[in-house]
């Protein structure tokens, strides 16, 4: 390069240098700005990294300790009784356990592939396979059918902890990761293996897979072919989903992802993968299993009982299965005993055939604890078979009277025992359709007390109306019971089971409040965490109420009219109600003109109460009835009864203080300071009544009306609005003094009356009036 071009280059140079001086550069804002938000984000990374570390080993820290026998043994669940004793264990204890050597390696890989496809590599806690896991759940591929727990994990999920969803804390998850990262260090991955294949639930109370290659296939896991295999394998996800004998569509799905998850994993050619596929998930499928013979006496006697129990821990929120759990339940083994006996022997009732059924329940009034309950008769060694004492598929007949008709009436109009209600000839509302009381015969105007003693069925739809099927429904719902779709003839008859009667009566036996029944006291899950469970009661009607049904109920079976005669003990303070349901008028020409479908006895004192079924499962097949005189559902409960009270108190029920009594006619007759005064004029008369009545009333039986099935809609049937007349009284009857005898003259009877309260308050006088 010559002089001159030198020379010009330093010109520019230099040109450019001033230029610099003179106009120097300013910084760059907004790179700063950047770097003080990167630096931000990884000091915040690196404060939440030391946070989630310091919360990981603090939460571990207090994990439980690595144990080799909680990691071999079944994880099976075991109820107990109220006492402790174990009843049953939930799963096959006969398990096959299966040695590392023994397990094939196909369905090593089968197992490996679809559920940590890295489980070689990780040391228990696999961060891609959590990375990953999430990233498909959010583009929903098909890798999230991974999830983001290791196998390590859910070994030790199944051996340590519980399996209940809202158990699944960040504490808790936080222990399992530690847990796995021991196990890993622990032990081989070959045992860790072989520790899952043992443990894994694989439905139908089996666990492990070798004893489910037996249930379901009849050999062992080495004599399986791919397609078995892979099913096997799939099973633990979900064994209810996945069953390939109730559900083979869902089955074959699963059975297919685990073969496109071995083919992923470069374990079997894609090939011999649709050779597979090919198979029908039912071939080679065992068609029948014998039963196990190990199912223990107790759990046979309470099968009923067990299978409620599994339901309510189910809703509760567990997998009884295979939650490890230890299920301590209310049952008092020695009242169902006592029950089992009864039901399925000649010695304390005799039974007309062995086809008969019975399905009973016995709830304890101060808590709602099911202590007892059997759902039939005769049923061999089935094991969780049908439980007739919970179904409401049949009417429970006049047990329905005192909670739908009677206790409302108290509770909402005041009604005194006395109340005056006419047992005439009536029809449906609307209709052209007659009903009749059991008998066929109309006894005029009659107390309450008398309607309810002797099961008169037009009264109790009368006073239904008065108390209008909004209000009857509402009291009904706080019992428990189910009120969609019920109509005025419901009054004489809901669709019930022994389990809603016994609770709903119950509240009558414990002064009005209503327990909502449970089977479950408390579970002890598999990390040692108890929860307890009992049912907060609820106050559904004044105790006055109760009190006043008490009474009425208490001569039901000690009065020589009363309709439960035969389950009268003895010096026992009880009290109960009778029920029957007679054929449809389309069929009842087949059958005795007392021929009855069901019979009922519901019944308590303050310490237990009963509610007894008896019937036939299949009512319209010739021979197939209850006669009307018979006495059975009476029979179980008196000697049920009488065996729960031996040892325990025997008190009567104490009258609120809001509760006054009067003599009438020669029978105590209950009242509230709301009553309307009585009106019968004499005892056993029908005349002289100034009584309100229903411009539509309407009647049934304590056998059920005679076959029809005709109801009408609410407003036809009543309202909760108090339109009607009301019952006149002497204005001098609220002038009596208190504490004072007072002599009332009615219909030429003299009735003294000496109670030290207040005499019978006028119809006007008090606030609420009693109307139809």
């Amino acid at each position: 390069m010559d002089s001159n071009e030198n020379s010009r280059l330093s010109r520019v140079a230099k040109r450019r240098e001033e230029e610099s001086r003179n106009n120097p550069r300013k910084p760059n804002k907004n790179s700063g700005l950047v770097k003080k938000i990167i630096l931000g984000a990884l000091t915040a990374l690196l404060a939440l990294f030391v946070i989630g570390a310091t919360v990981f080993f603090v939460y571990a820290k207090n994990a439980p300790e690595l144990s080799e026998n909680k990691l071999t043994s079944a994880g099976n669940s075991v109820i107990y009784d109220a006492n402790g004793d174990k009843i049953t264990s939930l799963g096959n204890e006969n398990r096959t356990y299966i040695k590392t050597e023994d397990i094939p390696q196909q369905l090593k890989d089968a197992v490996v592939s679809i559920e940590d496809r890295r489980f070689y590599k990780h040391h228990g806690v696999d961060p891609v396979r959590i990375v990953s896991a999430a990233l498909s759940n959010v583009t929903g591929s098909s890798a999230g059918l991974q999830g983001g727990s290791t196998l390590d994990q859910q070994l030790i999920k199944l051996s340590f902890f519980s399996t209940k969803k809202s158990d699944q804390t960040l504490k808790r998850k936080s222990q399992e990761a530690w847990l796995a990262m021991q196990l890993d260090k622990e032990y081989s991955k070959e045992q860790i293996l072989t520790f899952y294949v043992n443990k894994v639930f694989m439905g139908y109370g089996t666990y492990g897979m070798e004893t489910a290659a037996k249930y379901y296939y009849g050999k062992s896991l080495k004599n399986l072919d791919l397609a078995q295999t892979a099913m096997i394998a799939g099973i633990p996800n979900a064994p209810s989903t996945y069953n390939p004998y109730s559900s083979p569509k869902l089955a074959t799905q699963r059975r297919n992802d685990v073969l496109d998850a071995m083919v992923a994993n470069k374990k079997i050619s894609q090939a011999q993968a649709n050779e597979a596929k090919q198979e029908d998930v039912t071939d080679g499928l065992v068609q029948t299993h014998e039963q196990e013979s190990t199912t223990s006496q107790k759990a046979k006697i309470s099968d009923s009982y067990l299978k409620e129990v599994i339901a309510e821990a189910k809703e509760k929120g567990y997998d009884p299965y295979s939650g490890n759990l230890k299920i301590y339940t209310n049952l008092d083994m020695d009242a169902q005993k006592k029950l089992y006996n009864i039901v399925n022997t000649d010695y304390y009732v005799a039974f007309p055939n062995d086809t008969m059924q019975v399905a009973t329940t016995v709830v304890d009034p101060n808590n709602g604890k099911v202590i007892a309950q059997i759902g039939g008769r005769k049923t061999g060694d089935v094991t969780y078979g049908l439980n007739r004492a919970v179904q409401t598929d049949r009417s429970s007949g006049s047990t329905a009277k005192p909670v739908m008709d009677y206790a409302p009436a108290i509770e909402y109009l005041d009604w005194a025992t006395y109340h005056a209600l006419k047992d005439t000839k009536s029809y449906y509302p609307g209709t052209s359709t007659q009903l009749y009381d059991f008998d066929n015969r109309y006894k005029g105007t009659i107390t309450m007390r008398q309607a309810l003693i002797e099961s008169r069925n037009v009264p109790a739809i009368r006073a239904l109306q008065a108390v209008g099927m909004t209000k009857a429904k509402s009291f009904l719902s706080n019992l428990g019971y189910d009120t969609k779709g019920l109509s005025l003839q419901n009054g004489i008859g809901l669709p019930a089971s022994t389990l809603q009667n016994a609770a709903a009566y119950a509240a009558f036996a414990n002064g009005g409040t209503y327990y909502e029944p449970t089977y479950i006291d408390k579970i002890e899950t598999a990390d040692g965490q108890v929860n307890d469970y009992s049912s907060s009661g609820k106050r559904v009607m004044q105790s006055s109420t109760a009190y006043m049904i008490t009474d009425m109920l208490k001569q039901v079976i000690t009065s020589s009219n009363g309709s439960g005669t035969a389950a009268n003990i003895s010096g026992l303070y009880q009290a109960g109600k009778t029920g029957t349901t007679a054929y449809p008028s389309d069929v009842s020409g087949q059958f005795p003109s007392d021929a009855a479908m069901d019979s009922w006895f519901d019944g308590y004192t303050k310490h237990y109460s009963i509610s007894v079924w008896v019937g036939y499962d299949h009512q319209y097949e010739p021979g197939n009835y209850v006669p009307n005189n018979s006495k059975l559902a009476q029979q179980i409960y008196k000697v049920l009864m009488t065996y729960l009270s031996q040892g325990v108190s025997n008190t009567d029920w104490t009258k609120p203080s809001n509760v006054y009594s009067r003599t009438i006619n020669g029978q105590r007759e209950l009242y509230l300071a709301g009553s309307a005064a009585p009106t019968i004029t004499g005892k056993g008369s029908s005349s002289g009544i100034n009584e309100s009545s229903s411009s539509s009333s309407s009647s049934s039986s304590d056998k059920e009306s005679s076959g029809s099935t005709s109801s009408s809609d609410e407003k036809s049937s009543g309202s909760d609005s108090s339109s009607s007349a009301s019952e006149s009284s002497p204005s001098t009857a609220s002038s009596t003094p208190a504490n004072s005898s007072a002599t009332t003259t009615t219909g030429g009877n003299n009735n003294t009356q000496n109670n030290n309260t207040p005499a019978t308050p006028a119809g006007n006088n008090g606030g609420n009036q009693a109307g139809h």
